[in-house]
């Protein structure tokens, strides 16, 4: 891969990742499964234990639990100025920081409102010609919460 084809590589995986913030907050489902190779494996244990779902495999099924737990919230997700690695013509690795602010409606949520920060770790492979996310974790660094 020559230097304009890594920056076609990193500038479309930014694209992909823009998307995914897009999409989670427009509750554009059938948009968010697009963005994950379909195998993915996604841990967010940092907010939602193992045993409730925080380990997933599966776009079909990482998409199903967002759609549960965020289908009445209200929600703003920023990635900021991504580590962007190229490993391969078909692999990446990047590191974003995140910031996000989730409100729930009166009462029907874990709390009213939380602020979030922290970074979210990935691994990415062409498929078809299409960067996809393969691996994602979001690990918490700080979590501001209003009660109920």
């Amino acid at each position: 891969m020559d230097s304009i084809e890594r920056l076609e590589a990193i500038e479309a995986i930014r694209q992909l990742k823009a998307r995914y913030f897009r999409c989670v907050d427009a509750k554009d489902w059938a948009g968010l499964e697009a963005v994950f190779a379909p195998d993915v494996e996604v841990d967010i244990t940092s907010d939602v234990p193992a045993e409730q779902g925080g380990r997933v495999r599966g776009a079909v099924a990482f998409v199903g639990l967002c759609s549960q737990a965020m289908g009445e919230v209200v929600s703003v997700h920023h990635g900021h100025v991504p580590e962007i690695e190229i490993t391969s013509d078909t692999t990446a690795t990047g590191i974003w920081p995140m910031e996000d602010m989730l409100r729930w409606p009166d009462g029907s949520g874990p709390a009213r409102e939380m602020h979030g920060y922290g970074h979210y770790n990935e691994r990415y492979k062409r498929i078809d010609g299409e960067w996809r996310i393969a691996s994602m974790t979001l690990t918490r660094i700080r979590k501001d919460i209003v009660p109920s």
